[in-house]
């Protein structure tokens, strides 16, 4: 029997404009990579089954996007869900800057929420359910990995709010699965606060992957 996989929802959320080298340290894209269709989804896979869905839509009116990021998956023996997942966050961009970030998320039962908004400051004010309020760095960018921008910047974990700063290793031009076959993609080693592998395109995000007790969850991108 296959065991249960706690905490998988923290791995799954702390599971980009070119195929370039990572940008400087506080240097910020002039235009969002917003993906063809305003949508990018992800299929949530271990050892070979589907556990879920990772789906993120996109709206832009004039300067300012929005983005919707729902996260389910499910994880069972037989007729026997022993594990469930949901997250949905809503995010707001005006120009190339995070301004305001809200979530909720239900994992396995246990009940998360966090928020940014602007401050006195430079930097959003963040706080969570877990995570007393402070004021992230002007460069902070949120945890959703699509916008290629915060390998070269702090995190805002989307689910805790915790601030985080991984140590980024790239490793070059890989081959990895879609769900509609193989492709070439950059890939990068997060280690330190997290421990994933991510993966970009020249049409942006184009996979993730973590272990979990010792066995691998990846992400496939959708057509």
């Amino acid at each position: 029997m296959n065991p249960p996989l706690p905490g998988l929802g923290r791995r799954l959320l702390l599971a980009s404009l070119t195929t370039s080298p990572l940008a400087p340290r506080g240097v910020r894209a002039t235009t969002l990579p917003v993906p063809a269709g305003d949508k990018l989804g992800f299929d949530v896979m271990r050892r070979g089954a589907r556990l879920g869905e990772h789906v993120l839509t996109f709206h832009r009116t004039g300067e300012t996007l929005d983005v919707t990021i729902r996260v389910a998956v499910a994880y069972s023996i037989g007729p026997i869900t022993l594990y469930r997942y949901r997250h949905e966050a809503q995010l707001r961009w005006q120009g190339a800057r995070v301004v305001a970030i809200d979530s909720r998320t239900d994992d396995n039962g246990t009940h998360d929420w966090m928020n940014a908004r602007p401050g006195g400051g430079a930097g959003l004010v963040v706080q969570g359910a877990t995570v007393p309020r402070y004021t992230a760095p002007p460069d902070a960018e949120p945890s959703t990995h699509w916008n290629r921008v915060e390998l070269s910047a702090p995190w805002i974990n989307t689910q805790t709010g915790r601030l985080m700063r991984p140590t980024v290793t790239p490793t070059g031009r890989q081959s990895i699965p879609t769900v509609s076959g193989t492709i070439a993609a950059e890939g990068y080693l997060l280690t330190g606060d997290v421990d994933l592998r991510l993966w970009y395109d020249a049409a942006g995000w184009a996979g993730l992957e973590f272990s979990k007790n010792g066995t691998p969850v990846s992400y496939l991108r959708q057509a």
